[in-house]
């Protein structure tokens, strides 16, 4: 029987983008179980200081891989994934998906401005625990909400008010999750947001099914990575 490693070989492999505040430990459920799976994963970090300097960490990861990835983008990191090359499909949860000269700020912006309640002397922000509790993972158990909770992270200023140079969407294959029940982008926005892509999905769950049903996000990116040839 294969090895997960030697079955990874195989597949295509998966790159998972987070949003603002977040950082690659909230995806930790999502790329164990993806890894268990055979799929290679990898979660980049994010935070380097603009939407190009994000894109730029992301795309210098994606030029490192065997053979060219699906990436998933989460909110914020609709807007970096659209600025890729060398990728073979997109995939947004509750994501922004801009077109040139376009920010995420333009296209609706997040609700989360009760939730930012504290700026740093640099500028920075910080999302208030209990705020962010209801708004990002209200559908998630207390323990789970108060583990994502606790992994968020103060957020430069300006990424969403970043334009991207490309628009991948454009030209690569894209799947679009609408997530119902979100309380920090209007699934209003996601729908039309989501006419953009080729294919489109709902699901009843809040701005973050990779905490709250982890095995939503498996399901469909193990069918992507299934789906795709692994000679390109």
């Amino acid at each position: 029987m294969p090895t997960p490693s030697a079955a990874a070989d195989r597949t295509r492999p998966v790159v998972l983008v987070h949003g603002l505040w977040h950082q690659p430990g909230h995806f930790d459920e999502v790329a164990r179980r993806l890894r268990h799976a055979g799929v290679e994963v990898s979660v980049p970090e994010l935070h380097r200081g603009s939407l190009a300097a994000d894109t730029a960490a992301v795309q210098q990861l994606v030029d490192t891989m065997s053979r060219p990835p699906i990436v998933l983008g989460h909110s914020y990191g609709g807007s970096v994934i659209t600025g890729l090359t060398a990728i073979v499909h997109l995939v947004y949860v509750a994501a922004f998906v801009p077109t040139e000269h376009e920010s995420a700020a333009a296209l609706g912006g997040p609700h989360l401005i009760d939730t930012i309640v504290r700026r740093r002397a640099d500028g920075r922000t910080e999302l208030d625990p209990v705020g962010a509790m209801s708004t990002l993972y209200g559908d998630c158990t207390p323990g789970d909400a108060a583990r994502a909770v606790a992994l968020l992270r103060p957020q430069a200023p300006g990424h969403g008010r970043g334009i991207p140079e490309r628009a991948a969407w454009h030209i690569v294959p894209s799947t679009y999750v609408v997530c119902t029940d979100d309380h920090a982008i209007d699934p209003a926005i996601q729908q039309r947001l989501a006419t953009r892509c080729a294919t489109i999905l709902s699901w009843a769950t809040s701005h973050s099914p990779f905490c709250s049903r982890p095995e939503l996000v498996v399901e469909l990116l193990t069918d992507l990575v299934r789906r795709q040839p692994t000679t390109i």
